[in-house]
């Protein structure tokens, strides 16, 4: 596992995140989910022309979600770039067999030439339990189980293992086989029990900070250190994914990122029980603690700066893609992003 190339606290590394939301077209309507998957493509060599070190792309199996199958588009983008490290954000494990995935990864990391990651997780959906025939019962034990697997795989030796959710495994070997191993790390979304088993397993972690504040995150943060240090690990990265929007202005990128996020927490929120999405939502995201990173280069660098600093952080990924944002907007938040926001950043990062 190639871990110098994924940052530290002290040079840290920047990236990107989409779920391939599906935009509105120029008709103000929803755009067909094909014409999404060719514009996260697009986006993606973007994001490795202005010079940015991650682009990674989530699974989900939901109408308002275009990829369901996040390695065949990094695949697809594999093609087209040529320095940009591409993983996912997050990879559903419980639902997912833990070979298959290890067998698809590691095939894109052939096709890529070692620019392969995968961020496993348990995912903040559950329709993919019923569609692969899962029951929601099981939640946890599924995880548990795969990533013990997953985490065996990793070492590319003959796997030995026995469970409850498959039939034991008695030395396989699993093919292909990486030229320098594959990045794995794992998603939480701040849960101690979810931080101290990516320590035990010796795997980098990233924080889904979608609310709150970030400093929030801190005690996590050192509980995932000191756990790595009870397991025997060494130190590890820790990243951090949370949604944002960069314009030329505070008042532009405010104004075109709140009406999507707006649309989109609502509908998620009438299938979750949650009240309508509100300006004051959002105007507490969007403060200076916050979890929104939206605004002009200057606003957004001096927060991510910031998280860098509060955290110790080795990656800041930004969930560029805010629901039906279209795609030219998309498109210019990632170019200010690149060539303003982060040499801003590790300016401000260089002065403290």
């Amino acid at each position: 596992m190639d871990i110098e190339s994924l940052g530290s606290p002290q040079s840290p590394t920047f990236g990107l995140d989409t779920f391939g939301d599906v935009a509105l077209g120029a008709d103000g309507a929803p755009l067909p989910q094909p014409d999404v998957v060719r514009q996260v493509v697009a986006e993606a060599v973007l994001a490795d022309q202005v010079g940015l070190d991650f682009f990674g792309v989530g699974e989900h199996h939901r109408p308002d979600f275009a990829i369901s199958a996040p390695d065949v588009v990094l695949a697809a983008i594999a093609g087209q770039t040529s320095r940009i490290r591409l993983g996912t954000s997050v990879t559903v494990l419980s639902s997912d067999d833990p070979i298959r995935v290890f067998q698809r990864f590691a095939t894109l990391d052939a096709v890529s030439h070692g620019r392969a990651e995968v961020t496993l997780g348990r995912g903040s959906f559950t329709e993919s339990f019923p569609l692969f025939g899962l029951s929601l019962e099981d939640y946890e034990v599924l995880f548990s189980e795969k990533l013990e697997i997953f985490a065996k795989l990793l070492a590319e030796e003959p796997v030995t293992w026995e469970g409850t959710t498959r039939p034991p495994l008695d030395g396989v070997s699993v093919y292909p086989h990486t030229a320098s191993g594959l990045v794995a790390w794992v998603g939480v979304g701040g849960t101690p029990e979810s931080v101290a088993r990516a320590a035990s397993y010796g795997l980098p972690l990233v924080l889904a900070v979608i609310g709150g504040s970030p400093g929030q995150f801190a005690p996590l943060v050192d509980l995932y250190h000191r756990a790595l240090a009870h397991y025997g690990h060494p130190t590890l990265p820790v990243s951090m994914h949370s949604p944002g929007h960069v314009a030329a202005t505070d008042e532009i990128a405010r104004e075109q990122m709140y009406p999507h996020q707006a649309a989109a927490f609502t509908r998620i929120g009438r299938e979750r029980g949650w009240g309508p999405y509100t300006p004051g939502q959002f105007d507490a995201g969007a403060a200076a603690e916050g979890a929104l990173f939206v605004g002009s280069p200057e606003t957004v660098a001096q927060k991510v700066a910031w998280a860098i600093r509060t955290l110790g952080l080795s990656r800041f990924q930004l969930k560029y893609a805010v629901g039906t944002l279209p795609h030219d907007q998309r498109m210019e938040s990632i170019r200010l992003y690149g060539t303003e926001v982060v040499p801003r950043v590790r300016e401000l990062l260089a002065r403290s």
